[in-house]
């Protein structure tokens, strides 16, 4: 187990992460505002997540995926399923199991939320610089891929 950090000792790493969590706030914001009336950002997320991976998932791997619990997962697909954005089916195999996919009228329901979105973030994209966003990619994927690997 890792030894206990005090928060004042590593300037840097508070910096860092107060930065990505005021960055999170923000985006979130700005993202809530873009989207189409009535999507949440979990609903976009739960759609282009299921329109990019172009195959069924189980809800259990869709709260594994976005780290949410499985509670919270089945709420969204809830409302979801309730919109027409996603079809679930029993697992024919496994009765206690379901696959959730994204249906015709989601696929367009996220497409109409991403042509919201471009321009909005094209936008800020813009404004940081189009290089300084790819210099930074790498380190914001790498934190990702570790503070994912602490699950």
């Amino acid at each position: 187990m890792a030894t206990p950090v005090d928060p004042g000792a590593d300037p840097l790493a508070a910096a860092l992460f107060a930065e990505v969590f005021m960055a999170d706030q923000l985006a979130r914001t700005v993202v809530s505002k873009a989207l189409p009336k009535g999507m949440e950002i979990s609903h976009f997320s739960v759609l282009n997540h299921l329109a990019r991976a172009q195959e069924e998932r189980t809800p259990a791997q869709l709260a594994r995926t976005f780290h949410v619990t499985r509670g919270a997962m089945t709420n969204t697909l809830s409302k979801l399923e309730w919109a027409g954005h996603i079809h679930i089916r029993p697992d024919w195999d496994d009765a206690r199991r379901k696959f959730v996919a994204i249906s015709p009228a989601g696929r367009a329901a996220r497409d109409a939320a991403l042509a919201a979105l471009s321009p909005v973030i094209g936008e800020v994209v813009k404004a940081v610089g189009v290089e300084k966003v790819r210099a930074v990619l790498p380190v914001l994927r790498e934190l990702r891929l570790r503070l994912g690997a602490e699950d």
